[in-house]
């Protein structure tokens, strides 16, 4: 046998092709998000570090943000579908009003949102929910991001769009930080949690004002080189769109956080908050497969099935083994860190990490196969059936799980449901695509045109 036969040299082979099928885009973007998520985790290592109880809080306040987020999260993508649609087109409709449409909207809808979170604030008691005031500042501004940044994920363009992502945490720190030197040496009035609320709903903000300004201008910009551009459709006439695309994510944003709650419910802030680490860290094998997702969306958006299905189908092999391979050493490298770094107590996040893996890694497929659903079909309740089915079953067996087993119980119901739910979303993706199932692992079947 050779040594160009050898299985040495079959492996080299396999990974210099699976190399070579990344999309370019998708490492700027995973750059981008590896940044993000350092300057993430370095403030949930100052916050985790003033206790398991802090980090419950906090964790649980940014899942109410996110919750927000999410709800209204169909402007940005209903304007990424109508961009990604157009492309190549001999008509190309102007971005500028449907932009300035979509942001009118999310800064009413934040206005909405914040006399609900000013009620609750109001009437709660405990830590995080007392402190949603900070939240219901913001909101008007928040939601500008996810919306703007529409218009870049329609045209394919990642480099906006990862300096909004960097920007975000970046701004966060910078005022964590100006607090903190502000008040050195004197006593604190607030606590240490309110501290870092008001910097992350503040840095948040600024990024989310400057974002929507750099989006007009280059919106501006693009519809002055086009020779006679038409009127594009208003997000209104669209509105079952939008709020199908915001209830789904909502659905999935509960997948994903709903065994927080059940942890703090049964268990208290503290459990919470060793969990939300272990959750924070499982999540990271997410960031591969989110990124090529996003450099991949306008073309998964093409109106052509074969394209669209060919190219969801080479995302979700790059996701899921590239998960599959990097979950041991996520495992063996937060086993010897999360106590030396975090604190001994944070020990108890281990096991339920561990609980959690397995399902997280299967679960990478999803944003592939919610792209195929949502830009292509146009058809988003097809996604929040999956995570619906996902979330059905993280409840009742967290349900069963969690008051036992605490953490632990937590971690295994929710790999329960990402198991059974992606199952599920392959299913659906290959009958819709009309694709045997070796087709997942068959690159010839799915080799179509190329997108004009």
């Amino acid at each position: 046998m050779s040594v160009s036969d050898s299985p040495a040299s079959s492996l080299l082979s396999r990974l210099s092709l699976f190399w070579r099928t990344v999309p370019r885009a998708a490492l700027g973007n995973l750059v981008a998000k590896l940044l993000m998520v350092s300057l993430g985790l370095a403030i949930t290592v100052t916050v985790a570090r003033q206790g398991p109880a802090v980090q419950g809080a906090f964790a649980l306040f940014v899942a109410v943000e996110s919750g927000l987020l999410t709800l209204f999260s169909g402007l940005g993508l209903w304007l990424a579908r109508q961009i990604s649609q157009r492309q190549g087109g001999e008509a190309h409709a102007a971005e500028l009003p449907m932009l300035r449409g979509v942001l009118r909207a999310a800064v009413g809808l934040g206005a909405v949102a914040s006399l609900v979170l000013l009620g609750v604030s109001w009437w709660a008691t405990r830590l995080p929910y007392s402190q949603l005031w900070l939240l219901a500042l913001a909101a008007p501004f928040l939601l500008l991001v996810p919306t703007t940044t529409g218009q870049w994920l329609g045209q394919g363009r990642m480099w906006p769009i990862n300096m909004a992502q960097v920007a975000a945490p970046a701004s966060v720190l910078v005022g964590l930080a100006g607090v903190w030197w502000l008040t050195q040496g004197q006593a604190r009035h607030a606590p240490t949690v309110v501290l870092v609320l008001t910097a992350w709903v503040s840095g948040k903000s600024l990024v989310a004002v400057v974002t929507a300004v750099l989006g007009l201008r280059d919106a501006a910009h693009r519809d002055a080189r086009l020779a006679a551009p038409i009127a594009g459709p208003s997000w209104w006439s669209s509105w079952p769109f939008v709020l199908t695309i915001g209830v789904t994510n909502v659905i999935s944003l509960l997948n994903y956080r709903v065994s927080l709650f059940l942890v703090e419910r049964f268990h208290g802030l503290a459990a919470a908050g060793t969990y939300s680490v272990a959750v924070t860290v499982a999540e990271l094998l997410w960031l591969l497969s989110s990124s090529v997702t996003v450099s991949a969306y306008a073309r998964i958006g093409h109106p052509d099935m074969r394209v669209a299905s060919a190219m969801t189908v080479q995302a979700v092999r790059i996701n899921v083994l590239s998960t599959l391979l990097a979950a041991p050493i996520l495992l063996a490298g937060a086993w010897w860190a999360l106590p030396r770094v975090m604190g001994p107590a944070y020990e108890a996040s281990l096991w339920p990490l561990a609980a959690l893996l397995p399902g997280v890694a299967a679960y990478a497929a999803a944003s592939s196969l919610s792209a195929f659903y949502t830009n292509h079909l146009g058809k988003p309740h097809l996604s929040g059936a999956i995570a619906g089915l996902s979330l059905l079953t993280s409840l009742v067996a967290g349900l069963l799980l969690v008051p036992s087993l605490g953490p632990t119980g937590a971690g295994v119901a929710s790999s329960t449901g990402y198991f059974l739910a992606i199952a599920g979303a392959y299913a659906v993706f290959l009958r819709q695509a009309q694709l045997p199932l070796k087709a997942l692992w068959t690159p010839s079947l799915t080799r179509g045109p190329e997108a004009g």
